[in-house]
């Protein structure tokens, strides 16, 4: 992959163009991540009963669907979301990943994966939540672990 910076002084904001000859996996990626680190929304509107709570993104956890409802969970609180959990994979940022068809969880808590035949634990650090990764998802997750262990 080439990276080139232009300096333009006219330019109002930095603008970001990825040049390909197809689409692939690892532009949409590339796009998503890009998406998200330059995202203006920092917070999810959850609620709480009848009061509504904006949760900021480097809180939660891992939001899941459970009982037909989104819930959101941060260390010590779940929170319940009116979206759709389809909706709101596109909508955040890099950081959060799918793992299984009800779960997507903040890859920057993630302390601990327990690995099974069929699927795999996911612990959290700061929490005794856990999730499970099914098997479809869990060679990306590992992928996405060790890319961002290699950055930091």
């Amino acid at each position: 992959m080439k990276v080139h910076v232009e300096i333009d002084p006219d330019c109002q904001e930095p603008e970001v163009i990825i040049r390909t000859a197809n689409v692939n996996d690892e532009v949409k990626q590339l796009e998503q991540r890009l998406v998200g680190i330059h995202t203006s929304e920092n917070t999810l509107a959850c609620f709480q009963g009848n009061t509504q709570y904006f949760v900021s993104l480097d809180d939660i956890l891992f939001i899941e669907t459970a009982d037909r409802l989104l819930q959101v969970h941060t260390a010590m609180d779940i929170f319940n979301n009116k979206q759709r959990l389809y909706e709101l994979v596109d909508e955040l940022p890099g950081f959060f990943l799918q793992v299984s068809k009800s779960t997507i969880i903040n890859l920057h808590y993630v302390s601990a994966l327990n690995k099974s035949l069929s699927s795999c634990l996911v612990s959290f650090a700061g929490s005794h939540k856990e999730v499970y990764a099914s098997r479809r998802y869990t060679k990306q997750l590992q992928e996405r672990l060790n890319e961002m262990r290699s950055l930091s």
